[in-house]
């Protein structure tokens, strides 16, 4: 990883804001995940999250019998963007509830407006 860039990473909505209220092994997990992404690299726990493209993934972190999720996409050449921070409250399942996908498509659209605003549609 000597001489590896690490690409800034941009919070959409209140993702960062979420992941400061989750448990700290949470929050290390999840962490790690966006260092790894932000070398370029996919953390083993992190898995694509479907119908939303390419490049957008979810890490989950479960801890105290609780689940932690964050949504991120690498999708942009010079920046990771963090869609979507939650717990996930449902007991029933792994699917990802439709209001979660509803609002993670609607940061996905502000992380690509931002993205070519911010970084002059560089990639």
């Amino acid at each position: 990883m000597a001489g590896a860039t690490l690409k800034p990473v941009e919070w959409v909505g209140s993702s960062k804001e979420d992941i400061k209220e989750f448990p700290d092994p949470a929050k290390d997990r999840i962490g790690f995940a966006l260092y790894q992404a932000q070398l370029g690299f996919k953390h083993r726990d992190a898995k694509p999250l479907t119908g939303l493209g390419s490049g957008v993934l979810e890490v989950v972190s479960r801890y105290d019998g609780d689940t932690y999720r964050a949504v991120y996409t690498v999708r942009f050449r010079l920046a990771v963007y963090v869609l979507h921070a939650f717990q996930k409250k449902s007991k029933r399942g792994a699917k990802t509830p439709k209001p979660e996908i509803d609002l993670i498509k609607r940061r996905l659209k502000a992380a690509e407006q931002h993205y070519s605003q911010t970084y002059d549609g560089a990639g």
